[in-house]
């Protein structure tokens, strides 16, 4: 099959998400689609599967000009997807999620599921997935879910198969079989559409890589080319790939956390009696899967979870419970992981984001007075400072880019006094030189001696920063370890084993 997409473009409103993009898929190769999150990638594809209309262009199949209107049409033609979220139903078995929307029935009018049943067998034993057919999809694993995620595309006999960001929640060992399984379908014919922003992965499996950059295709590399070149054509300039800081200087102890539990509402331990220190001048990195409690521990710890027991405390002053406001009085910062939702308000100038969490009193408010000068001054400086990209302070917020957002928290976050750090997820969804910008001003707030709590999923960016790595699984703390620990080491961890011989740091 050759597949072609000639002159696609995509607007919302006056937004321009795809320009003008040609690019050519083929039969036994993978494609890499390379770019930062708000690049246009996942917009691109799901024009391709039939999930939103072309405003301009065409999809060439073979030569034939192809119409799609919904993913059905899509799949008809021969185009899977597997979601970086994946689309099935948990209640529901495995045969019955490969075969919904495309039912078969019995001469009796029943639902088929002996041949669904022996459709994913058969596919199953034809890529070496160990699944079985009437297993519910809420009780497997990840990695496994994806799988069915795949054995639904090839049921339908797909041979073209788009993955979006398919590595986000896998750990490195279900990542390193997701490649194994993505060489395997090359291997059969089929061709493959890889779309991610980690240049590691895109240099292991593809045969040419794109790289999209503000919705417009910037060129194509052989996955040969140097991570510099690669992510200097994601940017638009040259960057640094490497976090530079110096070794760390620990002080005294400064946030303890012990025996932490926190229940959820059918009384399951989301915290499982977590317990560490944080030094003053170190990072803490905590690695993981998303959802096995990194959230709720920062939020705890930021005085958000009421119902949290046992003790977390800065420089001996209690965090439990207290409420965001006791936290900030407290010195606590808080980079929380959703920065639109949670760490912004969108309608809010850049000046008004910017003093926040200092409402209360002086420099900002004085006798019940917004000090609308103090606050302009304040925020130019944060704004040349942070370099953040916006005509004025009074941009609302809302309408800058994701970096630029970023920007605005940690300044905000970074510009008072503090006794502790917590970032989540710091750089998730930003382009590389803005990674670059947040990473710099982290390791700069801990060599002024604050202590530093980092959750972040992406291994590479946790062993380039910390200086110790807690590993979470399942609400617990699996092992403290160094930031040389090998990722595959890492990666049992974030599976819930501790591997013999592995040292442990206190």
């Amino acid at each position: 099959m050759r597949l072609e997409l000639r002159g696609i473009t995509k607007r919302f409103g006056s937004l321009v998400a795809n320009d003008h993009i040609d690019l050519t898929i083929e039969s036994g190769r993978v494609h890499g689609l390379l770019g930062e999150n708000g690049a246009g990638k996942t917009t691109l594809m799901n024009m391709l599967y039939g999930l939103l209309p072309i405003d301009e262009g065409e999809i060439v199949i073979d030569g034939t000009v192809q119409h799609f209107s919904s993913p059905r049409d899509a799949m008809r033609a021969g185009i899977g997807m597997v979601h970086q979220h994946f689309m099935l139903i948990p209640v529901f078995t495995v045969a019955e999620n490969v075969i919904l929307g495309h039912e078969q029935t019995t001469v009796a009018g029943h639902l088929n599921l002996a041949a669904a049943r022996e459709t994913v067998t058969r596919i199953a034993g034809q890529f070496g997935f160990e699944i079985d057919p009437d297993a519910r999809i809420e009780d497997l694993p990840v990695g496994v879910q994806q799988r069915v995620e795949i054995i639904k595309a090839l049921a339908l006999d797909a041979r073209v198969l788009v993955f979006d960001e398919p590595t986000a929640v896998l750990t490195p060992q279900e990542t390193d079989e997701l490649m194994a399984i993505m060489r395997q379908l090359k291997q059969s014919g089929r061709a493959i559409v890889f779309i991610t922003h980690k240049l590691r992965e895109v240099r292991e499996v593809a045969d040419e890589v794109t790289v999209l950059r503000l919705g417009r295709a910037v060129g194509s590399v052989r996955p040969e080319a140097s991570d510099a070149e690669m992510a200097s054509m994601m940017v638009g300039r040259p960057v640094e790939l490497t976090v530079r800081k110096r070794p760390a200087e620990p002080g005294a102890d400064a946030l303890v956390v012990t025996d932490l539990v926190l229940p959820d509402r059918h009384r399951h331990l989301v915290l499982d009696h977590v317990s560490f220190t944080v030094r003053r001048g170190e990072i803490l990195a905590v690695a993981g899967v998303q959802g096995n409690g990194q959230t709720e521990l920062v939020e705890t710890l930021f005085g958000l979870q009421p119902d949290a027991i046992g003790r977390a405390t800065i420089d001996g002053r209690n965090l439990l419970g207290v409420g965001a406001r006791e936290a900030i009085r407290a010195g606590v910062g808080f980079v929380p992981e959703d920065r639109q939702e949670d760490g912004l308000v969108s309608e809010f100038s850049i000046a008004e984001n910017l003093m926040l969490n200092r409402t209360g009193g002086p420099p900002f408010v004085r006798h019940g007075s917004l000090q609308l000068r103090a606050l302009r001054h304040f925020a130019q400086q944060k704004i040349r400072e942070f370099d953040v990209r916006a005509p004025s302070p009074a941009t609302l917020a809302g309408q800058l880019s994701g970096g630029n957002q970023q920007k605005v928290v940690l300044a905000r976050e970074l510009s008072r006094e503090l006794r502790l750090l917590i970032a989540a997820q710091p750089t998730r969804g930003l382009d590389v030189g803005s990674i670059e910008f947040i990473h710099e001003r982290i390791v700069a707030a801990r060599d002024q001696g604050v202590p530093v709590v980092m959750v972040s999923t992406e291994l590479d960016e946790a062993s380039a920063l910390a200086d110790r790595i807690a590993v979470m699984y399942r609400g617990a703390i699996v092992g403290i370890v160094a930031p040389q620990t090998p990722r595959d080491v890492l990666g049992l961890m974030m599976a819930g084993a501790m591997p013999d011989g592995v040292e442990q740091v206190a």
